[in-house]
């Protein structure tokens, strides 16, 4: 007989009770901020086409990341990688009857192909945030204003991260007119260009070299360092300072300023790596240095509806990954500390087993939420298993409490007792 692994798959994780919680904390925040700001949640499907994907993800995504397989009916379909396609999707359905601006969330799992490593799994949770219908920066401030309020929200301060930002036509800009690269060259310096901090100067600069083959070289890197040693919009070349997307950007911050968000940037090598983005991109980069990566990102993509048949619409969007976050919170303390939702965990001592069952519905019915240790084990043990179990308060219920209708309440965090009647039981332990 085959022994089975008792591991999950390859890139995936199990979140036991302690894990789930964390999780659960993390969905809250998002979900309690985001409809703070009048967005409403919806679901889509886990397969979808696989041209949904080839049409505007990007060759890498949909050729060596996506879960593909052939259904029953002989169409190939994929595991979401994404949620961007799907609710372009599902806006182009109901594109008059939708009420604009159109503020959609969801909280969804998703799965793709790729080399586990921190931070990043094969499958993976992320909150998915778009507004449809605006056709200015009012959306693209809204957007990052949300993203610097989910983090303020779990105790972030503004030294704990920045905010990158770049805008699509600018980086066309940059590759078509200052750089001088054609449209094939231009798409693979955007690939290196997003994967610049993942390898080293000297392989950056040799696969510079390898895109530009045809031109001079080192003139091509004295550009890109010109560019890369901007701190500012200030130090850019003036051929680029000139642009109408660099005039945008600075109207995008001046927005963020008067919403108080402190730890936005100015970042002509963000490119972010899809290529249905047509207008301001931004990045969330951790600062701790034992987490300094891009946690999660978004921007502006105009052109994804209209590629199901109706008229464009706007949109911008971003999408910050669970176990991101999580890193994020254990790096900078800022992870509570969880206690069990169960109430009251309850000690059957000798000769209650057939009599507790009223005592337990009567305490449900005053909202608590009640364990029952059936296992027959000694009370003592019983009592180990709450303690591990990491709930605060016990309640032994044997024939002479049920008789007296007096119940010893023990809190396990400070050791003290008290005995109250039933009804009591909900005030004596809030």
């Amino acid at each position: 007989m085959t022994t089975l692994s008792a591991q999950p798959y390859k890139g995936t994780r199990d979140y036991y009770p302690e894990q789930k919680q964390l999780q659960n904390y993390i969905f809250s925040i998002w979900r309690k901020v985001v409809e703070s700001f009048g967005y409403e949640e919806y679901g889509a499907p886990l397969l979808e086409p696989l041209e949904l994907y080839a049409a505007k993800s990007g060759q890498e995504l949909v050729n060596d990341q996506t879960y593909t397989f052939n259904d029953r009916g002989g169409r190939t379909v994929a595991v979401r990688p994404e949620m961007t396609p799907s609710i372009s999707r599902m806006v182009a359905a109901r594109r008059q009857e939708l009420a604009y601006p159109a503020r959609l969330y969801s909280i969804a799992n998703f799965m793709r192909y790729e080399r586990p490593q921190r931070g990043r799994e094969r499958e993976f949770w992320q909150l998915n945030v778009d507004i449809f219908g605006v056709d200015n920066i009012r959306a693209e401030s809204e957007i990052i204003f949300m993203a610097d309020s989910i983090l303020k929200e779990f105790g972030a301060t503004d030294s704990d991260y920045k905010i990158r930002i770049n805008h699509r036509k600018l980086i066309n800009y940059v590759m078509a007119q200052y750089l001088c690269l054609d449209q094939i060259e231009a798409q693979k310096m955007i690939k290196l260009f997003d994967r610049k901090d993942k390898i080293s100067q000297e392989d950056f600069e040799s696969q510079v070299l390898s895109i530009c083959q045809s031109k001079d070289g080192n003139e091509i890197l004295n550009k890109i360092n010109i560019l890369i040693n901007a701190k500012s919009m200030n130090d850019l070349p003036d051929s680029i300072k000139q642009s109408t997307a660099v005039e945008e950007i600075q109207r995008l911050f001046t927005r963020l300023e008067k919403f108080g968000v402190k730890s936005a940037v100015f970042d002509i090598t963000l490119m972010r790596g899809l290529d249905y983005y047509t207008g301001t991109v931004f990045e969330v980069f951790d600062t701790h240095p034992d987490n300094n990566r891009a946690m999660f990102g978004g921007g502006r993509y105009d052109g994804l509806v209209g590629l199901f048949g109706v008229d464009p619409i706007s949109a911008v969007g971003m999408a910050p990954g669970e176990t991101m976050f999580e890193n994020f919170l254990t790096v900078h303390n800022l992870i509570p500390d969880f206690k069990s939702h169960t109430d009251l965990y309850v000690i059957l001592l000798p000769g209650s087993e057939n009599d507790y069952h009223d005592v337990v519905k009567a305490l449900r019915a005053q909202g608590l939420n009640v364990e029952v240790d059936i296992s027959g084990k000694k009370a003592d043990k019983q009592i180990k298993t709450a303690v591990k179990k990491r709930i605060n308060y016990i309640i032994s219920i044997g024939g002479n409490e049920i008789k007296t209708n007096q119940y010893p309440i023990k809190n396990l965090s400070n050791g003290q007792t008290s005995t109250v009647l039933l009804n009591d039981v909900s005030s004596a332990i809030h």
